[in-house]
């Protein structure tokens, strides 16, 4: 669980830069030899590499036309429109500490986007909107492991998929990329001029003004329909005594089972979960359908993890208000004996959350012979309340759009009783 400090380089009085932290060192490491230092504010360190001439040549790097701190989810819509406007030609890297999104852009038309976030890679994608199923989302992987074909031409190799399937769902992938990239909330971003159209795995046409359009729409909705359906693993019913819906709803309607949840209902429509949340969110207010809470393995564990869902908002509202320190500064005064023994060596991580399972190991050395669940409720939901109250008052916001709100679903989870 890496920390801010981590990340840390400390400048001297002789100007000698020094990591702080493994991995700023580990990055510091990656990038061995002479960089210039550019021109800018005395609260901000650029250093490009140009080798000991010490002047931008064409084989030390693509030029940094842009680049800048992302500091809340939505950041990235401006600059990619901006991007998008002016009709440049480049990378665009989204990096937010652990994962890294590339987003390859001319003519204002995402033509490629990658990334190393699991469920972002191709094959998961295919899985996510029904293209393929789980054994052959497996067996495509370890069929691959073999070889050196990338995972569509492989799929396509066993039989599995076709290049038509294959192509379409690339589209998918650079746009879901892309649509992830909107949404990061804390990290930088950098607009790297030009790129080498050999070096791209696939090329595609998105056009980037529909995609922000699409963007915008899915973050404020999104908010909005997790009044209603707070999770994608939550399961639809449908209710006792209605009519049928709408023609558009009816598919979606059928397929309901009280059994799938929005995400595994999701892939069998081929729909994904955005989709499938707000077809559901019509149903829910028209009354034909109601959502159950997630079929999960329930316990301790499923305690923990449901306040973590709830610190990570928490800690990602506060940091997007530049308050995240004061936040965890007044975290660490809430914490009392009790609370040390039960998060020991379990965190919190940068982003707010613990180790579940280490918590649960504590929880039951320190409550020994009592109701475990009932302890850890008790505990995290005072914790978590704290941080919430602590968050509302650094953080002001508007009663609609306030954090209590929008994470009152899942406090209810967390909520004890009796």
């Amino acid at each position: 669980m890496r920390k801010p400090q981590d990340d840390l380089v400390f400048i001297d009085e002789r100007g000698v830069a020094q990591p702080h932290g493994d991995h700023a060192g580990t990055q510091m490491r990656a990038r061995v030899g002479a960089y210039r230092l550019m021109p800018t504010p005395n609260h901000v360190v650029f250093m490009r590499f140009t080798g000991q001439d010490g002047r931008r040549d064409e084989e030390d790097g693509a030029i940094v036309r842009l680049a800048g701190e992302i500091t809340h989810p939505g950041t990235m819509c401006d600059v990619i429109a901006l991007i998008a406007q002016a009709n440049w030609r480049g990378e665009l890297t989204v990096r937010d500490g652990e994962h890294v999104r590339s987003i390859f852009i001319d003519s204002g038309n995402a033509v490629c986007a990658t990334s190393d976030v699991d469920e972002e890679r191709f094959g998961k994608i295919m899985y996510r909107f029904g293209a393929i199923d789980e054994f052959q989302l497996r067996h495509t992987l370890d069929k691959q492991k073999e070889s050196t074909l990338r995972f569509g031409d492989m799929a396509v190799e066993l039989g599995i998929s076709n290049h038509s399937q294959v192509y379409h769902y690339l589209g998918k992938q650079a746009e879901e990329i892309v649509l992830a990239s909107m949404q990061v909330g804390d990290g930088m971003f950098c607009f790297l001029d030009g790129f080498d159209d050999e070096a791209i795995p696939f090329h595609h046409s998105l056009n980037l003004n529909n995609l922000l359009m699409d963007g915008v729409t899915r973050m404020d909705e999104m908010r909005y329909f997790r009044q209603r359906v707070p999770s994608g693993d939550y399961v639809p019913e449908r209710a006792e005594g209605r009519t049928e819906p709408p023609k558009e709803f009816r598919a979606i309607y059928e397929a309901i089972d009280g059994v799938l949840s929005v995400i595994e209902l999701g892939r069998v429509l081929g729909l994904g979960e955005f989709q499938t949340t707000k077809q559901l969110f019509q149903l829910i207010q028209s009354k034909h359908v109601v959502m159950q809470k997630p079929r999960m393995r329930g316990g301790p564990l499923e305690v923990v993890e449901t306040a973590n869902a709830v610190l990570q908002q928490i800690h990602q509202d506060a940091d997007s208000g530049g308050k995240g320190t004061i936040l965890r500064n007044n975290l660490a005064s809430f914490v009392d004996p009790t609370y040390e023994q039960l998060f020991s060596r379990a965190g919190p991580a940068e982003k707010g959350a613990f180790e579940a399972q280490r918590v649960v190991d504590n929880a039951r050395a320190l409550f020994a012979g009592a109701n475990i669940e009932r302890q850890l409720k008790e505990l995290l939901y005072d914790y978590v309340s704290f941080a919430l109250f602590t968050a509302g008052s650094l953080v002001r916001r508007s009663k609609e759009q306030g954090l209590s709100k929008q994470v009152e679903p899942l406090m209810s989870r967390l909520r004890p009783i009796g």
